[in-house]
């Protein structure tokens, strides 16, 4: 019999209501044993999935807190099993006493994601929405939280089962003409197997495809504000955050160190780095903050290149733009209250002249005035969306641990390709689709062990 379980399900903190959980055969009776009405009676008789109004006592009577609690009778709850909940006061000290109350009545510590995680086991949901919970609760973002709903509603496990499906039917026809090549089979030529199977892959690539902005959506965004000394990277920083967070003058040098900020923009989760000028400098100090400059350049999904528009390109304008090769760049001309003189033909002469490739756009705005600041939040969406060819609304791959299982079962595929180009035994293709079709089941759960389970629920808070 599976051990009955308690844990805090409210964040830690004071708060209106906090909940203590209750998970297992013993839910019921561990809730007799400390609920009271208010006259100090105990409650006999619980109606399933109504609240009722009274008190958590202990062994002596003394009231720990005023409460409302609810039983709930399995299978109909979320782990499966019968469930119990008492919502108390939000108290550290209130949810500390009755946990303790709860535990020295037979319960034992939930630990961490306990509750999804006998979810999952009891087929309540598969492994792919029980880390769709996680995501839920840890989204930072508007888009975060609707790719995280989306897939706790099985949207990628319906996905991935058709998937599968698809390759399990394959692997039936190939397996039957390995076996019995003397039945009387309709033909299975090696065309029609990569015919099938390409139509397979091209599914799973188009997840593949969705990782890098579901890593974005999931994780924000590394957006590094690059430039050389005091042409508007501090006032375009504070533009986009709305607040004055850097400090802004005409004095060189100003910004000596990177400053970093989380932020949304455009709905997408950023982490914002305002960079030091990048110049030729002996100051020791200046020069720590302009190698860090460099390093966020380096890690950034996305560098928006501040220039000074009312200027010429300088030759420091030139040294950073020789950074940004295979980069995602914005190229921002500021100062358009000021009259721009440069434009996307000079800085493509540069790239040209230098052999950089990299991918850009080019915008005119006034960091001052705040004109045309709102084209870089919608560069950005375009860029992290692929304009439109990756949809807010479509399917993203947002866990590294699902992205992983998907690009080994496309390099397995590719080699069952190859072998059936070369026309080797179909037995070595069907090894290599058949160690596909279980990656692809890890990440639903049907393919799982227990190391794995471990490790995905261990990323849990407690009491989830």
């Amino acid at each position: 019999m599976e051990q009955t379980v308690a844990a805090v399900a409210t964040a830690p903190g004071e708060g209106g209501i906090g909940i203590v959980r209750i998970s297992g055969p013993e839910a019921l009776e561990i809730l007799k044993k400390v609920f009271a009405y208010k006259s100090g009676k105990k409650a006999e008789r619980f109606e399933e999935r109504r609240m009722i109004y009274g008190n958590i006592t202990d062994e002596s009577g003394e009231v720990i807190d005023e409460a409302m609690v609810v039983y709930m009778k399995a299978p109909r709850t979320y782990t499966g099993e019968d469930v119990a909940e008492i919502q108390c006061h939000g108290s550290i000290v209130s949810l500390r006493k009755i946990l303790s109350l709860v535990l020295s009545c037979g319960a034992g510590l939930a630990g961490r994601g306990e509750f999804t995680k006998r979810a999952f086991l009891n087929g309540k949901i598969d492994l792919a929405q029980a880390e769709a919970v996680n995501d839920v609760i840890r989204a930072v973002s508007d888009a975060g939280s609707r790719s995280a709903v989306s897939q706790l509603g099985g949207s990628l496990s319906s996905v991935i089962g058709s998937i599968r499906t698809q390759m399990a039917d394959l692997l039936s026809d190939i397996i039957a003409h390995i076996e019995y090549p003397e039945e009387d089979l309709e033909e299975l030529t090696y065309a029609e197997i990569l015919e099938r199977l390409g139509e397979t892959e091209k599914r799973i690539r188009k997840l593949a495809d969705s990782a890098d902005t579901g890593r974005i959506v999931r994780d924000g965004l590394k957006l590094c504000i690059a430039g050389r000394p005091n042409v508007g990277k501090s006032s375009l920083m504070n533009a986009l955050l709305k607040t004055d967070r850097a400090i802004v003058t005409d004095i060189p040098g100003t910004t000596r160190d990177t400053i970093e900020e989380f932020a949304s923009v455009a709905g997408i989760p950023v982490r914002l780095t305002d960079t030091a000028g990048i110049r030729e400098t002996e100051d020791t100090i200046e020069k720590i903050g302009i190698q860090r400059s460099r390093d966020s350049i380096r890690s950034a999904d996305i560098v928006i290149f501040v220039a000074d528009g009312s200027d010429t390109i300088s030759a420091e304008d030139e040294a950073i733009i020789s950074q940004l090769a295979s980069k995602s760049v914005i190229f921002v001309f500021n100062k358009s209250d000021l009259g721009i003189r440069i434009g996307h033909r000079e800085i493509e002469k540069i790239m040209e002249k230098k052999g950089i490739q990299a991918n850009c756009t080019f915008l005119e705005i006034s960091a001052l005035t705040g004109e045309g600041v709102e084209k870089i939040a919608e560069e950005i969406r375009n860029i992290v969306f692929r304009g439109g060819a990756a949809a807010e609304n479509e399917l993203m791959i947002t866990n590294a641990r699902h992205a992983d299982l998907i690009d080994r079962s496309l390099h397995l595929l590719s080699d069952a390709e190859t072998m059936l180009k070369n026309g080797e035994a179909l037995d070595f293709a069907e090894t290599d689709i058949r160690s596909a079709w279980n990656l692809l089941g890890e990440i639903i759960g049907e393919t799982v062990n227990q190391d794995i389970l471990t490790e995905v629920f261990s990323r849990f808070c407690l009491g989830k």
